[in-house]
């Protein structure tokens, strides 16, 4: 089935062929007719795989072929972090560009000011944070009664940020009649609890291929000594210094000491972790994004909902703890048609994490065996000169404290 087949506004058709958008993916199959159709939907599914536009077109046709019920905001999008509230919004506007559709991303970080001034117009759609949102309710600026469509997206990460009492409390502003959309990546006892909460006699979607992870992305393992990490990040930077990179580790304190070796070697890098103020955090994405930085170095829990295009590398510089963590860190490659590639460091006190990625994958990650020679060569050829190195070990004792 096409985008052509679907009885969707023209307007919103014709933007989706100029975009190059002629087949729906394989959520945006399973969920667009349904929320067409006014059902409430309950949909896991990895990241990647287009579910933004499941709710984003059939929001947009209705908003098109239907009056208001009132004065008031149409659809909330409520989201947990001012990066994803800002990328829906964009994909709101990018797609209803055609069809007069007014949306709002509201994030904290920026000034209320510009904010308000939207929000007293008739807003149809609000891609909201809760933190921002109920702080303009509370101020009278923010009316929920005449919502039409609800929709949680990322509910595991809200629960992971630990907005539960959030989503809850909405729930108290927001009319019955409405049409209620959840989409998860992931799912589990807590995830279930609260989406019984929110929607009632739902469609459920599951989109789990037996392969978690996307063809398009070639996975890679090599084994280096926790305290060797540091000499083959430089060199795979510096050896594809062309690429994309998003580089992933354990906690914010390693990000900083990452991040501060790769400065050291004149590989330049940037760190995204909780630990940076929102305004900054906003910054670096956007740099990145723009191609004025190639290279992240990140935290998991940082870095969930960020969309970048043309990623090239994913590194696992730290193996994840869960396997559901790799498949979210590699999901940030080789999507669309696009080509990734994902490598992944091991140490020896890594190797059951490694083990349990491929169970829950069904995949062996090919290995790349190392020759004693070459990975002698590597350290050796490293620009750390002898003092730099010490004084960096001496200075993050990082052999004892790579689990912090």
């Amino acid at each position: 089935m096409k985008f052509k087949d679907y009885r969707i506004d023209s307007k919103i058709k014709s933007q989706l062929e100029y975009m190059g958008f002629n087949r729906p993916t394989d959520i945006q199959y399973r969920c667009i007719q349904h929320i067409l159709d006014g059902e409430d939907v309950m949909a896991v599914a990895p990241t990647g795989t287009g579910k933004t536009a499941a709710f984003v077109i059939p929001i947009i046709n209705h908003i098109i072929k239907n009056k208001r019920r009132g004065d008031g905001i149409r659809s909330l999008i409520l989201v947990p972090t001012r990066e994803l509230a800002k990328q829906i919004s964009e994909v709101v506007d990018l797609i209803g560009i055609k069809t007069g559709v007014s949306c709002l991303g509201l994030y904290g970080g920026v000034s209320q000011d510009d904010q308000i001034k939207v929000l007293e117009k008739k807003l149809d759609v609000l891609v909201a944070t809760p933190g921002r949102m109920f702080d303009l309710i509370s101020q009278g600026y923010i009316k929920l009664e005449h919502i039409e469509f609800f929709v949680i997206d990322e509910a595991d990460l809200m629960l992971d940020l630990g907005f539960n009492k959030d989503i809850q409390d909405v729930l108290r502003f927001l009319p019955r009649k409405r049409q209620t959309l959840f989409f998860t990546a992931t799912v589990n006892k807590k995830i279930k609890a609260l989406a019984y909460d929110v929607v009632r006699n739902a469609i459920r979607i599951h989109v789990s291929p037996k392969n978690p992870v996307s063809k398009n992305v070639q996975h890679a393992v090599t084994f280096v000594e926790m305290d060797d990490k540091r000499f083959f990040l430089e060199n795979l930077l510096k050896e594809f210094d062309q690429g994309k990179f998003i580089v992933f580790v354990r906690t914010k304190v390693r990000v900083e000491r990452v991040v501060a070796a790769m400065n050291r070697v004149d590989v330049v890098t940037e760190a995204l972790h909780g630990g940076i103020e929102q305004e900054d955090r906003f910054l670096v994405l956007e740099r990145f994004r723009k191609g004025l930085n190639n290279i992240l170095v990140t935290t998991d829990l940082a870095c969930r909902g960020i969309d970048v295009p043309d990623m090239d590398y994913v590194i696992n510089y730290d193996i994840p703890d869960n396997p559901e963590n790799y498949v979210h860190r590699c999901g940030r490659t080789g999507r669309g048609n696009n080509k990734g590639h994902a490598i992944s460091f091991c140490s020896e006190n890594e190797l059951d994490l490694l083990n349990d990625i491929e169970n829950y994958t069904g995949n062996e990650i090919d290995r790349y065996d190392i020759h004693p020679e070459e990975y002698k060569d590597i350290i050796e050829e490293s620009d750390f000169n002898e003092r730099d190195w010490k004084k960096l070990l001496d200075e993050n004792s990082d052999s004892d404290s790579w689990q912090e």
